[in-house]
């Protein structure tokens, strides 16, 4: 089963970092469920802006935390990078 690290875009432009093995599922408690983040609860609607997979909890943790610890500007990078995976 594959572990996910991965950013949400809020409706107020920030981003928010976590790791679930079930993105689908994740992504629908952060929009509308309590068992999502307080962060997310009051910056509805969030969508998924960027996900990594990986193949252990323990992974996905480790990455969420490097994740976490980016500016906004490498966060941002990131997630243009992967929109456009052809970007120098």
């Amino acid at each position: 089963m594959p572990f996910f690290a991965y950013f949400l875009k809020c409706s107020d432009g920030t981003y928010y970092c976590g790791s679930t093995p079930d993105l689908e599922k994740r992504l629908h408690e952060h929009n509308h469920l309590k068992t999502g983040a307080k962060y997310t609860r009051s910056r509805r609607p969030v969508e998924l802006a960027y996900s990594e997979a990986f193949e252990t909890r323990s992974e996905s943790l480790k990455r969420e935390c490097e994740m976490k610890k980016m500016t906004r500007l490498q966060k941002e990078a990131l997630v243009s990078q992967r929109r456009n995976p052809n970007a120098p």
